[in-house]
């Protein structure tokens, strides 16, 4: 039994040493991970700067959509996706994950080449009137503070994957069960 938790610990420390922090990443909560908000998730992770990291699940559609949350904006109506659970920072405020070569507005993050997160509220607008079919909205979002992610990654809470800008075209359900495969398969082949 100790030689398997020292495994499991060689292993988690590992992946925390090969993840680039300062780069883009994608969590995948490990099975492992017990958590009503963040059991089960896959997380776009992006930096910060100063060891500070901001993220967005994309894989909890709520039962709300752009329309029910804004009854009275036309174009909101047009959009049927479901609005997505962020995370459990800044819940009130409405983010557009948005596929596409350049920044939509010079001041969205880029969480990954060819995604941006659209953090002002017009250029959310501007997204939802023209390029709704190529976003994910998501309500909230996650933030580490200096250390939090590393600690999380070494304690094993999280798989690691590189950036995937085709993750937010690609159905929320299933996702995690195919990533936590995919992530168990590469540490199996280390």
């Amino acid at each position: 039994m100790s030689r398997i938790l020292f495994a499991l610990l060689l292993g988690a420390c590992a992946a925390a040493q090969a993840a680039d922090l300062s780069k883009p990443m994608i969590l995948v909560a490990a099975p492992e991970l017990h958590d009503a908000v963040y059991g089960a998730t896959v997380i776009v992770v992006a930096p910060l700067g100063g060891d500070q990291h901001i993220g967005f699940i994309v894989n909890r559609p709520t039962e709300l959509t752009l329309g029910k949350i804004f009854p009275e904006d036309g174009p909101s109506q047009k959009v049927r996706d479901p609005v997505y659970l962020g995370g459990p920072n800044e819940p009130a405020m409405i983010f557009a994950l948005v596929r596409r070569p350049q920044s939509p507005d010079g001041k969205s993050l880029e969480l990954m080449p060819g995604v941006y997160a659209a953090i002002q509220a017009g250029t959310v607008d501007t997204i939802i009137r023209a390029e709704a079919a190529s976003a994910r909205f998501v309500a909230g979002c996650v933030g580490w503070q200096p250390g939090e992610l590393r600690e999380e990654i070494e304690r094993g809470a999280w798989y690691v994957l590189a950036p995937d800008a085709g993750l937010l075209s690609k159905p929320a359900d299933g996702l995690w069960e195919e990533l936590v495969r995919r992530s168990q398969a590469a540490a199996n082949a280390i």
